[in-house]
């Protein structure tokens, strides 16, 4: 195979994470004017690979069995890019192709993409979690990874950034939570909120599938959200430390969240009830994110 050849190679790949990027409706930064050109392709690499590994633990019809070993396929076809030949030699996925250059161009620890595939596997294992720290422990492989290869492609992987990136990405992940709790339990049978803080509030898992909205709910969700909005808050001062399109992106995200809590808190009547985004709350993400101070200390609810 040419350098020509390889090269071309490598480029179809990224255009295929890419189109498989831009054909989901998620509000990754793939497609964000605020990322920089260069730092497109390894992006879409990493939701390609993580949004195929996640199709093959929620989608089609497959039982448990064939889900854990389609991921275990993946798991065997990511640890084998440690002993393939450079430039990608000798694999045939795009997905892995892109994975392998990204890996090797932007010097991303492959053990991240590993604790990805951790999460999704235990989606297929695991539908209860017994309390809030088995449900940190989940964020740390499902949403935390994705902060952590974000900052090491900016070059931004310090101590502290890692640490409050954890923090803000497991936030997301719960917001993501509490805004899908309905769709969680109706379409896979999850239930993402505590087992003992359901327990101390009353509240029966069959309350689930009829859309209960009452007192003690409310005090649970309630409950959940403040968990969420204080992990927020004690990560955002990275997003206001990091510099350029990079940093607004992630204040951007930072604020978005804390505005989907509050909207989150708001709902009364159906606390199972998505909320949307409108163009005033978004006018209030770009003026916070532009403002110079930490949000931690500005922020009002």
């Amino acid at each position: 195979m040419t350098d020509i050849t390889t090269q071309e190679c490598i480029t179809a790949a990224y255009d295929h994470c890419l189109q498989l990027a831009r054909s989901h409706y998620e509000n990754f930064p793939v497609a964000s004017l605020l990322v920089p050109k260069k730092l497109r392709h390894p992006i879409a690499a990493i939701y390609a690979f993580a949004r195929s590994a996640d199709d093959f633990a929620d989608e089609g019809d497959a039982d448990a069995s064939e889900r854990l070993a389609r991921l275990q396929g993946y798991r065997d076809q990511l640890h084998a890019l440690s002993h393939e030949q450079p430039n990608g030699h000798g694999i045939e996925d795009p997905i892995f192709i892109a994975i392998k250059d990204s890996i090797q161009r932007y010097h991303l620890p492959l053990s991240l993409f590993d604790d990805l595939l951790s999460a999704f596997i235990q989606d297929v294992e695991t539908t209860r979690y017994a309390d809030f720290n088995s449900l940190l422990a989940y964020c740390r492989y499902s949403a935390n990874p994705v902060g952590r290869l974000l900052l090491h492609l900016n070059n931004a992987a310090d101590e502290q950034n890692l640490k409050d990136s954890d923090a803000i990405c497991t936030a997301l992940q719960l917001i993501n939570f509490l805004q899908d709790i309905e769709q969680d339990y109706i379409e896979n049978n999850r239930i993402y909120i505590p087992q003992d803080a359901m327990q101390a509030h009353g509240v029966d898992e069959s309350w689930f599938a009829s859309r209960r909205t009452n007192q003690p709910m409310r005090e649970l969700i309630a409950e959940q959200i403040e968990q969420a909005r204080t992990l927020m808050l004690q990560g955002a001062p990275m997003a206001w430390r990091l510099q350029g399109r990079f940093g607004f992106e992630i204040r951007l995200t930072v604020c978005g969240g804390l505005r989907i809590l509050e909207r989150l808190a708001r709902q009364r009547d159906d606390v199972f009830n998505r909320p949307r985004l409108d163009k005033m709350d978004k006018l209030w993400m770009i003026h916070k994110a532009l403002f110079k101070r930490p949000l931690n200390e500005t922020y009002q609810r």
